[in-house]
């Protein structure tokens, strides 16, 4: 007979999952909708990323601290953003840049080659920054000192999606990468909103949320798949 232990443990880990996506699907409808359902989201999105933290502290093998690292830093960036005005953004944007960090190292601790091995990871790299740099020119428009954090943001976040297309495709690469790539997609939507559109915009707003939620899922999925296979290899 197995040990209550573990199973108690998956069990746990299918709430944690099960919550996290529940969450995610009732912000993304609260985003999308008119600005009386936006008080809801005080209580949604700052529940996120605990319940993903709890799946991957829950999961097969050791998620490592990293990980844990990038998601408590993503829920800080998460709080951060849901209140309005120039220094909550730049709470937010500093949090997100640490959890990107986080999420870098965790990448680079999967990978055997070094992040600009390849012509194409280079290109990835280069359009990223050029991404990030245009949006950081349209921050700067809005308001001169935004454009400096904005654009530093933009190359931390595409050194990200660059280092998890450098990961052992057998470590959880395709995952990790469709991670990373959905959370550029995000923050793209994001910084177009912000910057770009210069107005509210439910459904954009929405289109942010369903892609960073999946691209927080994603992202664990892939780093838990590939500790799980460096417990396993270790036994």
């Amino acid at each position: 007979m197995e040990h209550p232990g573990p199973v108690r443990r998956r069990q746990l880990r299918t709430l944690a999952g099960a919550a996290y996506g529940g969450l995610a699907l009732v912000d993304t409808a609260l985003a999308a909708g008119p600005p009386g359902w936006h008080r809801a989201r005080l209580v949604t999105k700052p529940l996120l990323m605990p319940a993903l933290m709890v799946r991957t502290l829950t999961g097969p093998g050791t998620a490592g601290p990293l990980t844990v690292a990038a998601q408590g830093l993503s829920w800080g960036g998460d709080v951060a953003l849901l209140r309005h005005g120039r220094g909550s953004f730049l709470a937010g944007t500093g949090s997100f840049l640490a959890a990107h960090l986080a999420y870098i190292a965790a990448h680079r601790s999967r990978s055997s080659t070094p992040v600009l091995a390849t012509a194409g990871r280079r290109r990835l790299l280069a359009a990223g920054v050029v991404g990030g740099t245009g949006l950081a020119i349209a921050a700067a428009r809005q308001e001169r000192m935004l454009g400096v954090p904005v654009a530093t943001y933009g190359a931390t976040l595409a050194t990200m999606v660059t280092a998890a297309a450098a990961v052992d495709p057998e470590r959880g690469r395709s995952r990790i990468l469709a991670g990373a790539v959905l959370f550029l997609v995000s923050d793209t939507l994001l910084g177009n909103r912000l910057f770009v559109l210069d107005q509210d915009a439910p459904l954009l707003e929405a289109g942010v949320m369903a892609t960073y939620t999946a691209a927080q899922w994603w992202l664990a999925e892939g780093l838990a798949q590939a500790a799980a296979q460096g417990s396993a290899q270790a036994q």
